[in-house]
């Protein structure tokens, strides 16, 4: 496994391994939000990817939205790559309703993150574990 930036190691715990993408949870529970991590050293854009990769990537990113939708019961999932502050390619997976804190607008600096309780995270992680991913490598 690659070695990830230090603000994604701060802000997330590492729950598993797809084929391509290592997956992350942020650890925010005003949201939630999962993050995958190509595990492909020195790696800051899509289009650096081998052509393979990429699709490999989309294929990760379209099912682990699919399932995180109908899991959580989204209104909208938020899916970006920004990189700003973390050059390191990783893919933003947010479950968002029409009743969190933050909508419509982005989540990103509108309030402060929230920490799991220790009955929230087992919860997230144990729907992880369920969702039986294929090619998914649990690592919690």
């Amino acid at each position: 496994m690659i070695e990830l930036h230090p603000q994604l190691k701060q802000d997330s715990l590492i729950l598993g391994q797809f084929p391509l993408c290592i997956l992350l949870l942020i650890k925010d529970a005003n949201y939630p939000w999962f993050v995958l991590v190509p595990d492909r050293e020195e790696v800051t854009e899509v289009f650096q990817l081998s052509e393979k990769d990429q699709i490999q990537l989309i294929y990760e990113s379209s099912m682990l939205a699919k399932v995180l939708s109908d899991s959580f019961c989204a209104d909208k999932m938020n899916i970006a790559a920004i990189g700003n502050m973390v050059p390191q390619l990783h893919i933003h997976h947010i479950v968002r309703y029409k009743k969190d804190i933050s909508w419509p607008a982005p989540v990103w600096g509108r309030h402060p993150p929230k920490n799991y309780n220790d009955e929230e995270l087992k919860s997230i992680l144990a729907r992880i574990k369920m969702l039986g991913f294929e090619g998914f490598e649990n690592q919690v």
